[in-house]
């Protein structure tokens, strides 16, 4: 595994954590790039469900490792170069059928706060804080995640985000819709987990097809498409619709089996 990167699966939950705490987990050059294969492998485990994403200690990521603009960002190339890794990151959590949700605590802030946006969940303790700081580097943010973000917060709130770089307490990020929920720091793990248990316990053929919906959507399609018609015909003549209705029938619960 890359070095400030961990990766745990257990059972239909694999967990990925940012394990830099000494630098408040901030994401150095091999982290952006290992993420996608990270990401290839929860994509093709078919014993695992979702994945979360966390930081080791007191944050969830400070952002990219600054400390490496120096050498890896002295020249438009590089920068470039580098870019193209954060990028692919972002661009693999984003385009993964199965649920991510980010559990964040204390820090989450720039690139940090940007592979949470990437995610489909965000749960936060109530001391976190959330910014997204490229005008005070220079750097102009690219536009998957722009797009994520102004599809989120909504452009006012996307703009006070990237054109000012301040920072926003975890209650003020909820009421802007960047959080789905807050809870006291001895409740995050908890509460987070017991969300997992529930799109764990759902139909995963739902859940992916769904995903792939709203990702389409959040692209700018506006219509359906042949892909859309297939999900949905797939799901009706599928084992976890029969299953669904008859469980909800007879009063059970579902035993779903798509993996």
């Amino acid at each position: 595994m890359t070095d400030g990167l961990e990766f745990v699966r257990d059972g239909e939950v694999a967990r990925l954590t940012f394990a830099r705490p000494e630098k408040k987990n901030a994401i150095a050059y091999g982290m952006w790039a290992a993420i996608p294969e990270i990401v290839t492998e929860v994509e093709r485990d078919s014993e695992v469900k979702v994945l979360v994403l966390t930081g080791a200690g007191q944050d969830f990521s400070a952002g990219a490792d600054i400390s490496e603009f120096g050498t890896l960002r002295s020249s438009a190339e590089g920068a470039a170069a580098y870019d193209k890794a954060i990028e692919g990151a972002v661009r693999a959590l984003t385009g993964l059928r199965k649920p991510t949700v980010a559990m964040i605590r204390g820090n989450c802030i720039g690139g940090g706060c940007q592979i949470s946006v990437a995610c489909d969940f965000r749960f936060a303790a109530s001391g976190a804080r959330f910014g997204i700081t490229p005008a005070k580097l220079g750097i102009v943010y690219d536009f998957v995640s722009t797009r994520q973000l102004v599809s989120l917060v909504g452009p006012a709130h996307a703009r006070y985000f990237l054109l000012s770089g301040e920072l926003i307490q975890a209650g003020r990020a909820r009421e802007i819709g960047l959080l789905n929920d807050v809870f006291e720091p001895d409740a995050l793990e908890e509460s987070t987990e017991a969300f997992v248990r529930t799109l764990c316990s759902r139909s995963q053929f739902s859940i992916r097809g769904m995903n792939r919906i709203i990702e389409k959507i959040l692209a700018g399609q506006e219509e359906t498409d042949t892909e859309v018609e297939e999900i949905r015909l797939g799901a009706l003549h599928g084992e976890d619709y029969a299953e669904g209705v008859d469980a909800f029938l007879t009063r059970r619960p579902p035993k779903f089996t798509y993996r």
